[in-house]
């Protein structure tokens, strides 16, 4: 009988690796690149160079391939294309809307909630989402090397009313599995924890993300690995993105989705019905939908409370409860996220 080749989980690990790091060394990040790719009308390019000077285009390429080609419309292309509206900067919108360099005790901690805390552990994303609420997080002030990772984690072995640590960014799946491995192994150390929670947009965006080495180290340890997506819209799950959801799952991940509510993106019951099944065909459960924070340059994403509480009250004849998300906003100084209660028209 003939013997298979053995197998290097090694090589295996390096080769994944070496995949989804090219993808995110060669994003497009020139608006003239990603208009002509999708054969867009060229006269919308002085207002995107004009925008992307103050927050920078980012987009991989196997996101672009998602987007129709010759549609100004398309939603995706919508969450990353600078437009002139980023200019505006009406009453209301600030550059840190939530407030949050009052909760920054120190470098990479965000700590506003009970029982949990946010660790910056990336300033760097795959993809510039022109709505982010942290575009002007001063990133520079949170870096975290070695030192500081020492740090922060003597900050979270202090607090001992914590037990979950959120990587957060940025996006936390910008750094390597190596780095990971070795910040989940010191986390899992510490007795009070029992959850390790990542918000990640990456695999959504670059699905070649989810590697045998990220599920070794996220889910090898003692503490329950949850991983909330983001995702806004259903024409962002493609096969390659249900392979990786299918991966997580089998290793025994909770899949959650937390998704912005956006003004020409996904802000009708049909987008919203479309996105929370895609997402359960995923394996994903919808968690929360976010009312826009108000950050400096996102004003024209804003949906009215009024218009936000008529989708979900339709959702929620459309859909069974548990893929109807929480409709919810941060405000500055609540520790925990606020619902919008009532019905529309009441």
């Amino acid at each position: 009988m003939m013997k298979l080749p053995v197998v290097d989980n090694g090589f295996i690990d390096a080769c994944e690796s070496r995949r989804w790091q090219g993808e995110l060394s060669d994003l497009v990040t020139d608006p003239a690149e990603l208009i002509q790719l999708l054969q867009l009308d060229p006269a919308q390019l002085p207002q995107a160079l004009s925008a992307g000077r103050q927050f920078p285009l980012r987009v991989p390429r196997g996101f672009i391939q998602r987007m129709r080609r010759g549609d100004p419309h398309d939603p995706l292309l919508l969450q990353v294309l600078p437009t002139a509206a980023e200019l505006r900067s009406p009453p209301g919108f600030s550059a840190d809307p939530l407030q949050e360099g009052q909760v920054n005790p120190q470098p990479g901690i965000v700590h506003k909630y009970h029982g949990r805390l946010l660790l910056i552990a990336a300033g760097q994303c795959a993809v510039n989402c022109r709505y982010c609420f942290r575009r002007a997080f001063p990133y520079g002030d949170n870096h975290l090397g070695r030192h500081q990772w020492v740090t922060a984690l003597e900050y979270i072995r202090a607090h001992t009313e914590l037990r979950e640590v959120i990587l957060s960014g940025g996006d936390p799946l910008v750094l390597s599995d190596r780095q990971l491995a070795w910040l989940s192994s010191e986390l899992a150390q510490t007795p009070h924890l029992n959850t390790l929670r990542v918000h990640s947009r990456l695999p959504i965006v670059t699905p070649s993300r989810i590697t045998d080495a990220l599920l070794s180290w996220f889910t090898s340890s003692r503490l329950k690995p949850v991983l909330v997506l983001h995702c806004n819209h259903a024409n962002e799950i493609d096969a390659a993105v249900r392979a990786a959801m299918a991966r997580l799952r089998d290793a025994g991940v909770v899949l959650l989705n937390q998704a912005v509510l956006l003004k020409g993106v996904n802000d009708s019951c049909e987008a919203q019905e479309q996105l929370c099944e895609a997402l359960f065909a995923a394996d994903v459960l919808p968690y929360y939908l976010h009312q826009l924070d108000r950050v400096s340059g996102a004003a024209h994403f804003e949906v009215s409370d009024e218009a936000a509480l008529t989708i979900t009250a339709q959702l929620r004849h459309r859909l069974p409860g548990y893929l109807v998300p929480k409709l919810v906003r941060e405000i500055p100084g609540v520790r925990a996220k606020s619902p919008l209660e009532g019905r529309a028209g009441e």
